[in-house]
């Protein structure tokens, strides 16, 4: 490693001891990143001992992708020696890998999604290609839920406190996968459009249990609801026919707790008669799964199959029991 007789590098020098151009060198020098130590009689640069090795910390930088005012942050914080006493550039130099990394996730996502995309116009018979087409083109990439979630805010209670709404639409609305086959991308923009059109939800095809519980007890009938349906996931995953039992309480009581009245046989054969009139969307649950169900895996229960799980034990139940009146608390 040679220097002038000084110990200061010229920028020829220090470009070829670093192996990048002179033009590389006098970029990042006039912005402020590679501060030169002095001038030779001539105007030209001159550059310190330790000039290489922030250069050398630059192109390091700079091939992670971080833009420049973050190379200046990192710069700034003089210590990156992770054995000085003071060092202090972990909170600059995580902040921005940590930055750059969530950045590169949602481009790979994006590259993922347009892979499955791809993928699935190529494998579609000539016959399909067209709507397919039409389906994947409405969707962001990477895809948002903002249409189910705006979908299912327009199917709850109205004035159903904020934290119900919520705790449903997590279980609800199912999120994108992050490398999607050609199956689960066609499923999730179906859903998309599904979503997207007039809210079939509103005003009177909602189901009856909305007008019946009223905004306080529709908190409480979707609580419980959410317990019964998890409890019937279990069975369902162990592939149970529909019988009673825990999750069949716990689904009846979801709607005696919202409704203030008794759980009995008169009671849940009036239930099995109303659940059976209302509106359905079997089609929504049906594309759910298919988001949700991981390649060559088995579907995963949704609150749709959980809820017909329900209905079918109970109609099973209640069969040949008398119809009455619920009884008041």
């Amino acid at each position: 490693m040679s220097m002038s007789y000084d110990g200061l590098w010229s920028i020829g020098e220090l470009a070829e001891q670093a192996g990048v151009t002179v033009k590389t060198v006098r970029f990042y020098s006039d912005r402020g990143l590679l501060p030169e130590t002095s001038r030779s009689a001539g105007g030209h640069r001159r550059y310190g001992p330790d000039a290489l090795d922030r250069l050398r910390l630059i192109r390091a930088l700079r091939a992670l992708d971080l833009p420049l005012p973050q190379v200046r942050r990192i710069l700034d914080q003089e210590h990156l020696d992770p054995a000085h006493e003071d060092n202090d550039g972990g909170s600059a130099l995580e902040g921005a890998v940590a930055e750059r990394l969530r950045a590169l996730g949602s481009q790979l996502a994006a590259l993922r999604w347009r892979e499955a995309a791809l993928r699935l116009v190529q494998e579609s018979p000539p016959g399909l290609r067209a709507e397919r087409l039409r389906l994947i083109g409405a969707l962001a990439v990477p895809p948002s839920t903002a249409a189910m979630a705006r979908f299912w805010r327009a199917w709850l209670p109205a004035r159903m406190p904020a934290r119900a709404v919520a705790a449903f639409l997590d279980v609800a609305v199912p999120p994108p996968p992050d490398d999607p086959t050609p199956e689960q991308t066609l499923a999730f923009a179906r859903l998309h459009a599904l979503t997207s059109g007039p809210c079939t939800g509103a005003g009177p095809t909602q189901p009856a249990a909305h007008r019946a519980a009223g905004a306080a007890g529709s908190a409480v009938l979707y609580a419980g609801l959410a317990e019964a349906y998890e409890l019937a996931g279990v069975q369902l995953r162990r592939g149970r026919p529909p019988h009673p039992g825990e999750a069949l309480d716990g689904f009846v009581a979801a709607y005696t707790d919202a409704y203030g009245t008794r759980d009995t046989p008169a009671f849940r054969r009036l239930l099995v008669g109303q659940l059976a009139a209302d509106p359905r969307i079997d089609r929504y649950w049906e594309l759910t799964a298919v988001v949700l169900t991981p390649p060559g895996g088995q579907p995963p229960p949704t609150p749709g199959s959980a809820h017909d799980w329900l209905l079918a034990a109970l109609t099973t139940q209640t069969a040949g029991t008398p119809p009455g009146p619920p009884t008041p608390r």
